[in-house]
């Protein structure tokens, strides 16, 4: 299996934005359109881009969605997957029947676990598993909100009922071109057995080169890196086209 670059497009307020560590309050605006965005990613070769409501994960219900559906409709060669304010199987049907490759679920996955397993059960390799981990626990609701639940155990739970692909991010990391957690994106690959998404921490094509050394990674979700212009997307993507996992 190919080791994947996940672009990543941040939206809050119709515009394109990083978060450090998921603070509100520490935001960055790269751009003022998230369809502008996707185009970019798309015409220097991305296959996937992943896009997040911040709005959306914030208030539990979908705000930025019409910029996913556009970037959908108009880049058809591109896959997109979508994460943040999803809390019904409408919503989830609305990405999907519009176009939208992926749908992640979030703090649903913890609220509601059993809606979460009927998804996965209906809706296949279409649905991922996000799973946001602060010190090891999982952290809810636009990372306001932190459980009592270990990531590892919450992983494990949805592996074992058909989940195929995950998103992990270490909170710490994300936003701070600090380097991922490896160790802890290892754990969670080696606690499911399924396809892992590294997210969070990415600074360098040497950080990407270490996640494609691990087995049980397939792919990792790029932001800020790309934004401050620590490396191109074509450098990415040259850097992981020899991977295998």
């Amino acid at each position: 299996m190919s080791f994947t670059i996940y672009p990543a497009i941040d939206m809050r307020g119709g515009k394109c934005v990083r978060l450090l560590q998921g603070d509100y309050n520490k935001e960055t605006i790269y751009g003022d359109s998230p369809f502008d965005m996707a185009q970019t990613f798309a015409a220097a070769g991305a296959e996937w881009i992943h896009m997040v409501d911040l709005d959306g994960a914030k208030d539990g219900k979908r705000v930025n969605d019409r910029f996913v559906i556009e970037a959908a409709a108009k880049l058809p060669n591109v896959n997109i997957q979508i994460g943040g304010g999803i809390r019904t199987e409408q919503d989830i049907l609305h990405y999907l029947e519009n176009g939208v490759d992926r749908v992640i679920i979030g703090s649903i996955a913890v609220s509601n676990p059993e809606f979460a397993v009927d998804m996965i059960k209906k809706y296949g390799e279409r649905i991922a598993v996000g799973i946001d981990a602060k010190n090891g626990y999982v952290a809810t609701h636009g990372w306001l909100d932190t459980s009592e639940l270990k990531a590892v155990e919450l992983g494990k739970r949805f592996a074992d009922a058909g989940a195929q692909t995950f998103i992990f991010t270490d909170i710490a990391t994300d936003g701070t071109l600090s380097g991922p957690n490896i160790g802890a994106i290892c754990q969670m690959a080696e606690v499911t057995g399924k396809n892992v998404i590294a997210s969070g921490g990415v600074s360098s094509i040497a950080d990407l080169q270490a996640l494609t050394a691990e087995k049980g990674i397939s792919g990792a979700i790029v932001g800020k890196a790309l934004y401050e212009q620590r490396f191109t997307l074509k450098e990415a993507l040259a850097a992981a086209a020899g991977a295998q996992i």
